[in-house]
């Protein structure tokens, strides 16, 4: 964790983001300790991913700050940038380059030397299974299989906070359980994860911060227990964001 004095890991105040006339970023403020697994939820079209978007460079706010371990991510990129690794929601890969070129570009490309690459490249695809198919192409790669070498790419130069959106989409069952262990041993050793992610329950387990982020707006935010005050996670996001519909009007569906 972050000793006495430390800046936040990740710290957000009055980020805001309008696409036309949809707010889709309502000037939320949010402060991500240094040391800590924090989990972002909310429901689809919460503004999630513009947030996580803005907060890592990817995408420019109308207004507000980001600061990543101090460092402003919008005056000072390159810096920030390193800081960082990322998987974004939806990412695009240069998938006709085999699995383990990918990695190695991206270690290359963080300025690191091709031996300490060789050996991250190595260490990283039998993390996480993909051995056996390192000199496939990418593009020949599952979803799952695509998610994981994604992650490995965002991984490669050891940052100090990973920023994952969606993680464990496509990801099979045993595939997610090593990528969580993985990411508990990446936080023991001092680093910070943000997830962004559906899964209530998994969020629950896995992290021990979160956000409940709606309509732009963040609705909650602090320790799991703090949140959920007692109730489930998502017993406690219902009640918070609304919106859980009466099934009155489908009686046809129980006269089979």
């Amino acid at each position: 964790m972050a000793g006495q004095g430390n800046p936040p890991a990740l710290a957000v105040s009055g980020l805001a983001k309008r696409f036309g006339g949809k707010i889709a970023v309502n000037g939320i403020q949010l402060v991500v300790p240094a040391g800590s697994f924090y989990g972002l939820v909310g429901p689809n079209g919460a503004g999630k991913t513009t947030t996580l978007s803005m907060a890592t460079g990817l995408l420019r706010p109308d207004a507000g700050s980001v600061q990543v371990h101090g460092v402003d991510v919008w005056q000072h990129q390159l810096e920030a940038k390193r800081l960082m690794g990322i998987l974004p929601d939806g990412v695009r890969l240069f998938d006709r380059l085999s699995g383990e070129q990918l990695v190695t570009y991206a270690g290359l490309l963080r300025g690191m030397d091709r031996e300490t690459v060789a050996g991250r490249v190595r260490d990283l695809l039998q993390a996480l299974d993909l051995t056996q198919d390192a000199g496939t192409l990418v593009v020949d790669y599952s979803a799952g299989m695509t998610k994981k070498i994604a992650l490995a790419s965002a991984l490669i130069h050891a940052p100090r906070l990973l920023v994952l959106d969606e993680p464990f989409e496509s990801v099979d069952p045993i595939s997610a359980a090593n990528i969580r262990d993985i990411l508990h041993g990446y936080v023991r050793s001092g680093g910070t994860v943000i997830v962004s992610s559906h899964v209530m329950d998994l969020v629950q387990r896995m992290c021990d911060h979160v956000a409940v982020i709606a309509q732009g707006n963040v609705l909650a935010a602090g320790t799991v227990d703090e949140v959920r005050g007692g109730a489930s996670l998502e017993d406690r996001f219902v009640e918070l964001v609304g919106g859980r519909n009466q099934t009155e009007g489908l009686e046809w569906l129980r006269t089979f």
